[in-house]
């Protein structure tokens, strides 16, 4: 999931030495003494998603006796940084549910072990590529895929019909149109899109072929003229007929899904995570009435939405035997029953091929997002990427209040130079 990225960078150097980190316990060939204890922190729902999960790690102990595992559910919202404090001083989980804008940034920093020839990434043919190289940095492997999401337009079939629209907008254009239609015809708002939120935005960039920066190029674009273009465009997604005010609270967040799951407004950009809440909605009893599309296009042509997700990484500071016992857990994670089941539990897409069983595809709305998934973007192999998206955030929010948008976008590019020494403006 990528809601609530820390603003903190996470390019830092290991604070004490890993060896006074590491687990004890092992010998020299990585074989415990007695039993292996492992610390799992996993980010998931603590709600909807991780009672499932903590159900696969049971099936993960019953298989290996050898192992357990002390599963503890940190909040997403917070792991971040309580896995870089804990990662540079004592306390840091052996295994950890890491998601993919982090995977560089603690690889950098010398955090993660890497996998490349372990159990874990024994399978590494049957992941989809991009993901796989997503979970790279200089050119070893840190983590194994879990689950991968991006962002798609979510809406309401019934009152997209009654509005007399007969497709999912393809255009931010068509969007307005039909969020105007709809307002006109069922007296509800026909389009949400969650203000303040750099990650939201990115489909807006995209469209108009361009990003925050460019990597490659080591330049900052995010105040370039297509980006000003992008923004511009996203301006009027909150001012135009039949679409919701900003909503800038710090429960905005909740509003939007609310309104959606009851029927109060037609549509909004959000990824699959949200999908077992919406199903429990008033207005999605029936499970065909969401429609799931790709994000519209910019006047470009172009669309996309970022490839998000999470993947098992390990701590490089725990001892052999903690580390091997994690190389064998990564690796029944991400297994293809072990996905399916996470699939059809949590109606969370896969990243291997051999997931997407038939009774997976089942899902409508993994069936939605699995088309989706083709026009995501894969994240830069920029380890301060996903630290990015905060000064956004920050700054769209005083542009859809009053701010100017090209005096918005510099003060975030003015930020990024700060984040990114060696990269032009």
């Amino acid at each position: 999931m990528r809601r609530g990225i820390a603003a903190s960078a996470l390019v830092v150097a290991l604070a004490v030495s890993m060896a006074a980190c590491g687990s004890s316990g092992s010998s020299s060939d990585g074989k415990a003494d007695g039993p292996v204890t492992l610390t799992y922190w996993d980010t998931s729902n603590a709600t909807n998603e991780a009672p499932n999960y903590q159900e696969l790690v049971k099936k993960f102990e019953a298989a290996n006796p050898e192992i357990k595992v002390d599963f503890v559910n940190v909040p997403f919202d917070q792991a971040q940084n309580k896995l870089q404090t804990a990662m540079g001083a004592k306390g840091a989980p052996d295994v950890f549910r890491s998601e993919v804008g982090w995977t560089a940034a603690f690889a950098k920093a010398g955090f993660l072990e890497p996998l490349d020839g372990t159990p874990a990434t024994a399978d590494a043919g049957s992941f989809q590529p991009t993901l796989v190289q997503q979970a790279k940095y200089d050119g070893k492997t840190y983590g194994v895929p879990l689950v991968t999401d991006t962002l798609g337009l979510l809406y309401n079939k019934e009152l997209f019909t009654k509005a007399g629209v007969a497709a999912a907008p393809k255009t931010w254009d068509e969007l307005k149109t039909a969020a105007a239609a709809v307002k006109e015809k069922t007296g509800v708002d026909g389009f949400w899109l969650k203000a303040a939120d750099g990650y939201y935005a990115m489909p807006f960039l995209f469209g108009e072929g361009t990003d925050t920066v460019d990597a490659a190029g080591k330049k900052i674009t995010v105040a370039s003229p297509e980006a000003v273009k992008a923004i511009e465009t996203y301006k009027t997604m909150f001012t135009s007929p039949g679409t919701a005010k900003a909503d800038v609270t710090t429960d905005a967040y909740a509003h939007m899904m609310d309104a959606f799951n009851s029927g109060k407004v037609a549509a909004i950009i959000q990824g699959p995570w949200e999908i077992t809440n919406i199903y429990k909605g008033s207005a999605f009893a029936d499970k065909t009435n969401l429609g799931i599309a790709p994000v519209p296009a910019g006047a470009s042509g172009k669309a996309g939405a970022p490839t998000g997700g999470h993947n098992i990484s390990v701590y490089a500071g725990s001892d052999k035997a903690h580390k091997v016992a994690a190389e064998k857990f990564a690796a029944f994670m991400t297994s293809a029953e072990s996905q399916a089941f996470i699939a059809k539990k949590n109606s969370t897409l896969p990243t291997r091929f051999d997931a997407f069983t038939p009774e997976v595809k089942a899902d409508p709305g993994i069936a939605g997002f699995q088309a989706v998934l083709a026009s995501a973007k894969p994240r830069p192999e920029l380890p301060e990427y996903s630290s990015l998206f905060a000064s956004l955030g920050t700054n769209l929010g005083k542009v859809v209040q009053g701010t100017g948008t090209e005096d918005g976008l510099n003060t975030v590019a003015t930020d990024y130079a700060k984040l990114l020494p060696g990269f032009a403006k």
